[in-house]
């Protein structure tokens, strides 16, 4: 296969790669592949990486099959066998594992099946790398995850955060990468024209009914009618955005004094 990307696209990969200094010379990186068309074209785009960067490193791939079942308690259909094809096609080493997630949401019914599956997931992802002597991982997240994360932050939890373009975990001694940080989803979706892959189905049962989907259908909507919604959403990620804010809430005993002060040492003295 010949393989190729636009200027336009090749400079929003390689802005990405250079700005966070994610590839060194000798690394081996593991690619995370689901089948779907955000990791499909993580493979292509590092593949195109390989052979124009001025940088010897290798790429493996992987593929955590979590045994979904069907509604008739079946093994639910996943295409593995495509995508293992199209890695061999663009020459990228591939292996396929299996992990248990569907009884891993069962166990833990009391969390969000995401969670549940992210968790485990990236913990197999993991495993297989430090088996393996493998020491870099990247993963297929874009623009509109990072951007999702950070509103969903805000609204399930009041807190401000998102994933990081680089990542080092130090239980694991592993760094994470993202090279698809700049890219909108749509342009990954218009992707498809250029290496040809048609996306292996998500064998998820939770598949378009998660928390995620309605943060995402909400930015849509606002950004409908707010002018710049998503890019200010998107600014909102930096360090250095961070305008003026309460201070963090004080507990009873930081505020003790303060309220002697206001209601009198009488009071002080009751206590």
């Amino acid at each position: 296969m010949k393989i190729n990307l636009p200027q336009s696209y090749f400079s929003k990969l390689l802005r990405a790669v250079v700005e966070f200094d994610m590839i060194q010379d000798g690394d081996h990186i593991l690619l995370g592949i689901s089948g779907g068309k955000d990791s499909i074209f993580l493979a292509y785009a590092m593949k195109i990486l390989q052979q124009r960067l001025h940088k010897k490193f290798e790429l493996s791939a992987l593929t955590i099959n979590p045994m979904f079942k069907d509604e008739n308690g079946q093994p639910a259909f996943f295409d593995i066998d495509r995508a293992r094809a199209f890695m061999q096609e663009i020459g990228i080493p591939y292996d396929v594992i299996d992990v248990d997630i569907e009884g891993a949401m069962a166990e833990t019914s009391y969390k969000s099946p995401c969670f549940t599956c992210a968790f485990f997931r990236r913990g197999a992802m993991n495993r297989y790398a430090n088996e393996h002597g493998i020491k870099k991982i990247a993963y297929a997240h874009h623009n509109d995850d990072a951007v999702e994360t950070f509103f969903m932050g805000l609204l399930y939890s009041g807190q401000l955060h998102t994933f990081t373009p680089v990542t080092y975990l130090d239980r694991t001694d592993i760094t994470v990468i993202r090279p698809l940080v700049y890219f909108r989803e749509q342009e990954i979706i218009d992707a498809q024209k250029f290496h040809g892959f048609d996306p292996v189905k998500n064998p998820c049962p939770h598949d378009g009914n998660t928390s995620r989907q309605t943060v995402k259908e909400l930015i849509a909507k606002l950004d409908q009618s707010i002018p710049d919604c998503y890019d200010h959403l998107a600014a909102g990620m930096r360090q250095g955005a961070l305008g003026q804010l309460w201070p963090a809430a004080q507990s009873r005993k930081e505020m003790r004094e303060t309220y002697y002060r206001y209601m009198g040492n009488h009071i002080k003295q009751k206590d």
